[in-house]
């Protein structure tokens, strides 16, 4: 259950599993394409045990309103207070919507940012519900600018959730799961209209489909089963640390979870924390399968640590060492940080603003978490007067000449005269 890792073997492992799901995704998907909404009553009847027609895809406004009376008011003022946090942080993201510099007398260069026009999300359902996850893909795209942010999660839909997408601003809920909801939203169907991109986590199923059907939408990135990885030394709590490591574990039972140490004494120590928290936990099931491949990895220094923290790359990663801002100006692969011993990812997940949905799987090494950007696309800008075209107009003749493209260079050429 708490065995010594090897990083390469992991890391393989993690992915494999998107390989392994990738012939029953794509027959999804062309189920989809083929027979849209029956499709989806097809797939919902045999993967979620629910039957629905099309028109109860649709969650509904007496719905959304019953939701603020079936859930806790305090739970109310949390969802609330932890939006107002996650867009506030997203604030600080935000790009100018136009910028230009002239560069040099007659040549003026910019960028013209613009936001989607519409986008999907998905938010887990079945094991456990995720009211926190409708926040965290839905508000960054709202301050961005979406205008139509639509949502797919698995039914039966817990009150809480569609509480916090509608907190979040989500005009369209759908009670639609699996790879078959990413499908719809990718291709569209009879009653759910095609999205720009899709964003949220899920399990392997739906991250294959998400990566699939990329020439249909953009997606954010693969965000499958949870992870954490822990740089440690002799100055960590064991306690802490098998703390955060069944909080993780608790997510799913692919969820994983490496300890990376210098010393060789913390990880006995944190498997024993781990053993007596156990023994206590609700989702104790789920906790086990997810330690059956997680562990420790014992390094000689500080450094290797790094390396092979980068080397794992994982969703969140905790430093708990002597210095940690050392350490954390250092690392370069994760998808979200958390700093010090009094950091708990569990803040981030909920509270604190910052997104928690991210890479998995070594993805970080490549990937950013979910952000503002991911809802934006770019357009370059030049504004050239005569006097610019002075300035650029040997060079783009030279080089375009040089290259075959003679009407490159004409179209300069002709302008000079």
């Amino acid at each position: 259950m708490w065995n010594v890792l090897d990083i390469e073997k992991w890391v393989s492992h993690r992915r494999s599993g998107i390989e392994g799901v990738r012939r029953p995704v794509e027959e999804i998907i062309a189920g989809v394409r083929e027979r849209g909404d029956y499709a989806i009553v097809e797939y919902t009847k045999k993967f979620d045990k629910t039957e629905l027609e099309p028109e109860d895809f649709v969650v509904t406004d007496q719905e959304r309103e019953a939701a603020y009376d079936e859930v806790d008011a305090q739970l109310t003022e949390c969802l609330i207070e932890a939006e107002a946090r996650i867009t506030q942080f997203h604030e600080l993201q935000k790009r100018s919507n136009l910028w230009l510099n002239e560069i040099e007398p007659g040549v003026t260069l910019g960028v013209k940012t613009t936001p989607l026009d519409r986008i999907g999300t998905y938010v887990p359902g079945g094991m456990a519900s995720y009211p926190s996850t409708a926040l965290m893909t839905a508000v960054p795209a709202r301050v961005a600018g979406v205008k139509e942010i639509c949502c797919c999660t698995p039914p039966p839909i817990n009150p809480l959730t569609i509480l916090a997408l509608d907190i979040a601003g989500v005009n369209e809920i759908y009670r639609i799961g699996g790879a078959q909801a990413i499908a719809a939203m990718a291709l569209g169907t009879e009653t759910i209209n095609p999205v720009q991109k899709i964003v949220g986590p899920g399990n392997v199923f739906v991250t294959a489909a998400k990566m699939q059907l990329r020439d249909h939408a953009d997606i954010d990135f693969p965000a499958g089963p949870s992870e954490i990885g822990i740089i440690a030394d002799e100055t960590a709590n064991p306690t802490f640390i098998a703390a955060d490591i069944l909080a993780q574990a608790e997510h799913d039972q692919n969820a994983a979870c490496v300890l990376i140490t210098t010393d060789k004494s913390l990880s006995g120590k944190v498997g024993e924390e781990v053993r007596r928290l156990l023994d206590r936990a609700p989702r104790k099931d789920i906790i086990e399968k997810a330690l059956a491949h997680s562990g420790y990895i014992i390094v000689s220094d500080i450094d290797e640590a790094i390396l092979a923290s980068d080397r794992i790359a994982p969703e969140h990663l905790s430093i708990q060492v002597a210095d940690p801002l050392t350490v954390l100006n250092r690392v370069r692969n994760a998808g979200s940080i958390f700093v010090g011993p009094y950091a708990p990812v569990a803040c981030g997940d909920y509270a604190s603003g910052t997104n928690h949905v991210l890479p998995t799987a070594g993805y970080a090494q490549m990937y950013s978490g979910l952000n503002v950007d991911h809802f934006c696309k770019t357009s370059t800008i030049q504004i050239i007067s005569r006097e610019g075209l002075e300035v650029l107009g040997d060079i783009t003749e030279t080089l375009a000449t040089a290259e075959g493209l003679h009407a490159h260079a004409e179209s300069v050429r002709i302008r000079r005269k």
